[in-house]
């Protein structure tokens, strides 16, 4: 018997599902205060730039981008290291703990939290703005997609939504948006003491 709790669309149960782990993420996030001054963002946006080049070979990947066509070019690494040349701050040394090699389901979960993280990224990057930043210098990665936020992530959901997954890869599904919510919370916390201590 359904649960009538549980969501039919399957980007709506990874929603549910990771709503405690991004609630966690946003209080962090405010915690530190990136917006009260460049010194205080420079670490957020090198997070931003290490989660998302750990990120590449899944944007890269063959068998995804036969699933999602536009894949490669939603990959925002490039961005965010073009924010850290604006910012004069160096490019940081990979952190160990980075996902390796996930199966499909897992590299769904990773992709479904790091698209789902452009539609937050339309509120800060109006809070950039007092910075004198904004999507073409320094907060590039925080930038408006290609044919929209909106549209882009309804693209993205719909593809996500129709797939046949077996019960094994939907689990995993949810085990890589867990760790990728996961895994950003442990850069951003590295990033923030590292600047710390500097």
């Amino acid at each position: 018997m359904t649960n009538l709790n549980t969501p039919a669309l399957r980007s709506q149960r990874l929603n549910q599902s990771t709503h405690a782990p991004h609630e966690r993420l946003d209080r962090a996030v405010k915690a530190h205060d990136p917006f009260a001054s460049r010194e205080h963002f420079t670490p957020f946006v090198v997070a931003q730039y290490l989660f998302q080049s750990e990120l590449q070979a899944l944007y890269q990947d063959a068998e995804l981008a036969a699933i999602f066509p536009d894949l490669a070019e939603r990959c925002r690494a490039r961005q965010a290291l073009a924010d850290l040349a604006d910012l004069g701050a160096p490019v940081p040394a990979p952190v160990p703990g980075a996902v390796q090699q996930p199966s499909l389901g897992e590299a769904l979960g990773w992709l479904f939290v790091s698209e789902g993280s452009k539609l937050g990224a339309a509120f800060l990057i109006k809070r950039v703005a007092v910075l004198g930043l904004s999507e073409s210098f320094g907060a590039r990665h925080l930038g408006e997609p290609a044919g929209g936020r909106a549209e882009g992530w309804k693209h993205f959901t719909r593809t996500l939504d129709t797939l046949s997954l077996s019960a094994e890869e939907e689990a995993a599904a949810e085990a890589g948006a867990l760790a990728a919510f996961e895994r950003f919370a442990t850069l951003l916390q590295h990033s923030y003491a590292i600047a710390a201590r500097a």
